[in-house]
């Protein structure tokens, strides 16, 4: 049995190929992904790691959730604990680190780096070991500075330039004086890092005479743990934290991995997405290669052969074409890993040098997945054809389903379907977070549910073409009865293409809504007609605020200035506004009261009040930074969203309690609204400053949808895959149709259906298939998109559902077009079959 298994195999290798080839993707698109996050992630881990090879132990100020949360000042590194440190024995030298954010611009003045990557440091000395020179000299004075090379090559810098920078005040135009190298993950990332002397860098970034870390060097023959415990002996107990070199490249990896370990998953789920398309084709395809060698595999069971290894035969063909799909699919995905990554240095995601990394559990995977995946999938229909009785595999008595086989298949394909769409009605009620498990448990037993159901769907979807194939006269009317005649291969094969477009569709309406919701946001929150803000996100200087006030054109201004307080126990963060213009500048809408903002009057949130039982009238007693306290009065409960929350209340109240006050953003209204001119005016009043931005509402919902954009055009390539592995579906089944249906074929060519005719007839076919599919797949897609919209809707309660009848229609021309491609080859071999022969074959 064994040995007939393998001349099975060999036999028919034109039938298998188109297997194989499903198999193959899924694998690839498995094995491509383990390649390609595993190469990325000990690309930054290594590079991570030399980074703290001149760190034996780092020493950090203690943070405030170590001292109990108490608002306040974060201890600071001072020059004697440097000194200390120093001088402590075992240690060989010591570096004050300090660090904040610093954009640079390019020779066109626009922001180098993603913003939030964008970093700025001290050089320690004329020669730090962290930052090998290339070119040029150590940076000394506050004219000077040092630029990694990678941002120099990019911008095209050299010594001597002059360069505009920003840190959170005035642009400033430093000289380059030095250009060195860097292990630096941000700068690996894509970002930037310039580098001041150390007295100008604690200058301009506010941290005058002290440091946010100690590196200390131990000297020879002294160990982390020996320097670390003799720091801890040495320096202010209870005021810092001691972490070894080697703790801290291990808690980076970590964070790495952790990092890429989304990355993967996302990856992997669309690469289960491939397979489970996939599986369908191979079930589909040793069924019909079952049912094709019924009367082979009787005649073996007439001769001697037991169920069992008429079973067994037809998994060794499934075990030998799995472990040569798995094979040849690990080839392919290393070279899809190694695709990926030169594709993300293309769109400028710069990632650091390494190797590419073939790890043995990516090889396990990839073979183990192409094995199983073809075995479990074919060996249901190997089971099926060993229980037929030899006599009536001989006379093919068995073709057709039995009433019950088909009864049973439709009950339970209907009590899954019922069962998913009760689940996703019942998570469309529940929280946003709390709902999202049991609306992907709906999905799937929904998706199996319909799956299972789709040969009864097919008869009256497909009967509902019968007056567009008429008018294809014979070969129309044939295509239809082909599509009927098995409508459990129909279904299987229309099942794949729908997988795919049920995710695509799904999507798009979660994406256009979100877009439309952000939108409205804006929309509803801010009536500015300028939101000003840091590119990083960090604080921006009051003298941002007071410069924008004094621009020709601005008739109204309200700085968002953020700081926490105590209130019952909790820390909750206060928005200070000013108080007079902050109702002209938003449009929220109130729930309780008025929203009035004066003295001791502040508006709330409503899930703040909530949280805490206020109603508007409502006092509490707010504690400030500097401790001291004071009684604020509700005056109004407004509907907050992702722009705008919290507690907001006069700045001339919150303002004298701050120590250092800054601002999250600036509100701005100009006369005559938004324009091209107002903007420019706005920019110029900051100095055409690279770390600022200014944004009209536009901006504003463009940014935020932004990484829904990219995240969705990503999700259409991945899913793209799915795609390809429904095309080769619909392609394996119409040619083994054809093979299957020779005879048939054959006598209608003899009674007069010419060559175009049997071309005509299989292309339509196949578009019906194709478009079964399609709508099937944009059904449950709009389905899912709605479900997960109101789950979304609890989150987001601008959130509106949007469906994009353009991109369906496109979508279903799409399928379409699957359907007239994947019919080429099996028509043309089905026109050329030779009328005698194909008459004579069994």
């Amino acid at each position: 049995m064994f040995r007939t298994a393998l001349r099975n195999v060999l036999a028919h290798k034109a039938r298998l190929l188109m297997t194989v080839l499903a198999v193959m993707l899924g694998v690839a698109f498995v094995s491509g992904t383990l390649v390609f996050t595993d190469s990325i992630s000990d690309a930054y881990q290594k590079s991570s790691a030399k980074g703290f090879d001149r760190v034996d132990v780092a020493v950090q100020p203690r943070s405030r959730a170590d001292q109990g949360d108490r608002i306040g000042r974060t201890p600071e590194l001072t020059r004697a604990m440097l000194d200390t440190a120093a001088r402590v024995p075992g240690a060989a030298d010591a570096i004050g680190v300090v660090t904040g954010f610093t954009a640079i611009a390019d020779k066109d003045g626009k922001l180098i780096g993603g913003g939030f990557r964008s970093e700025g440091g001290n050089y320690w000395g004329d020669k730090d070991p962290r930052y090998p020179l290339t070119s040029g000299s150590a940076p000394h004075g506050e004219n000077r500075i040092a630029i990694d090379a990678e941002t120099a090559r990019r911008a095209g810098y050299r010594v001597g330039d002059t360069v505009r920078i920003s840190v959170d005040g005035p642009v400033l135009k430093p000289v380059i004086s030095g250009i060195f190298t860097t292990d630096d993950g941000n700068v690996a990332a894509g970002g930037s890092l310039a580098l001041f002397d150390t007295a100008t860098a604690q200058k301009l970034f506010g941290k005058a005479g002290t440091y946010d870390e100690i590196d200390v060097t131990a000297a020879s023959g002294t160990s982390q743990t020996a320097l670390k415990a003799a720091l801890d002996k040495a320096l202010p107990a209870g005021l810092t934290e001691t972490t070894t070199g080697r703790q801290l490249a291990d808690e980076q990896a970590e964070m790495i991995a952790s990092s890429m370990s989304g990355l993967k998953q996302g990856l992997l789920v669309f690469a289960g997405i491939a397979l489970f398309v996939g599986t369908f084709i191979i079930a589909n395809t040793f069924t019909m290669l079952v049912a094709q060698r019924t009367k082979e595999l009787a005649l073996l069971r007439a001769v001697g052969a037991s169920r069992r290894q008429v079973t067994r035969s037809v998994l060794v063909e499934a075990f030998v074409v799995g472990a040569v799909a798995g094979v040849t699919g690990l080839a392919a995905g290393v070279g899809i890993g190694a695709g990926l990554r030169s594709l993300m240095d293309t769109l400028g995601a710069t990632v650091p040098d390494g190797p590419l990394v073939i790890s043995p559990a990516t090889v396990a995977a990839a073979l183990t997945v192409g094995v199983v995946v073809t075995v479990l999938a074919a060996w249901l229909p190997g089971r099926r054809a060993a229980k037929i009785p030899p006599v009536a595999a001989m006379s093919s008595v068995h073709a057709k389903a039995t009433a019950k086989s088909l009864v049973l298949r439709n009950t339970l394909g209907a009590l899954f379907a019922a069962a998913g769409v009760a689940v996703v009605l019942a998570a469309t009620t529940m929280d946003g977070t709390d709902g999202q498990a049991p609306m992907g448990l709906g999905a799937v037993l929904l998706i199996i549910g319909v799956f299972v159901l789709t040969p009864l769907l097919s008869r009256p979807l497909i009967a509902a073409a019968a007056p567009v194939l008429r008018l294809f006269g014979v070969s129309g009317k044939l295509a239809r009865q082909n599509s009927l005649r098995n409508p459990r291969r129909t279904a299987a094969t229309a099942s794949a293409l729908m997988i795919g477009l049920t995710l695509i569709t799904g999507m798009t309406v979660m994406a256009g809504s979100l877009q439309r919701s952000i939108d409205r946001m804006a929309a509803s929150a801010v009536k500015s007609d300028y939101v000003v803000s840091m590119a990083n996100g960090n604080e921006l200087s009051p003298d941002v605020a007071r410069k924008l006030a004094a621009t020709e054109g601005v008739t109204a201004i309200s700085p968002l200035r953020n700081a926490p307080s105590r209130i019952d126990g909790r820390t909750e963060y206060l928005t200070g506004v000013n108080g007079k213009a902050i109702g002209g500048l938003t449009d929220l809408k109130v729930d309780d009261g008025s929203f009035t903002v004066d003295g001791a009057r502040v508006v709330v949130d409503a899930d703040t009040a909530e949280s805490h039982g206020w109603t508007a009238g409502s006092s509490f007693t707010a504690h400030f930074e500097d401790g001291k306290g004071e009684r604020l009065t509700v005056a109004g409960v407004y509907e907050g969203n992702q722009l705008m929350r919290g507690i907001m209340l006069d700045d001339s109240l919150l303002s004298p309690h701050l120590s250092d006050p800054a601002d999250m953003q600036v509100l701005v209204k100009t006369a005559g609204g938004a324009s091209g001119a107002a903007k420019d005016r706005l920019e110029k009043a900051l100095g055409t400053n690279p770390a600022i931005k200014v944004q009209d509402k536009k901006d504003l919902s463009d940014t935020v949808a932004q990484m829904f954009t990219l995240m969705l055009n990503m999700l259409y390539g991945l899913l793209a895959m799915a795609v390809i592995v429904a095309v080769l579906g619909v392609v394996n089944t119409l040619a083994m149709s054809v093979f299957e249906r020779s005879q048939e074929i054959g006598m209608l060519r003899a009674i007069g259906l010419d060559r175009r005719g049997v071309k005509r007839m299989v292309r339509l076919e196949s578009l019906v298939i194709s478009l079964f599919g399609g709508v099937l797949g944009i059904g449950l897609g709009v389905f899912f998109g709605w479900a997960a919209g109101e789950l979304l809707g609890t989150k987001m309660p601008t959130y509106e559902l949007v469906l994009p009848w353009a991109r369906m229609g496109v979508f279903l021309l799409l399928a379409a077009a699957v359907g007239v491609l994947a019919a080429l080859w099996p028509a043309r071999r089905a026109a050329r079959l030779n009328t005698l022969a194909a008459i004579k074959a069994e």
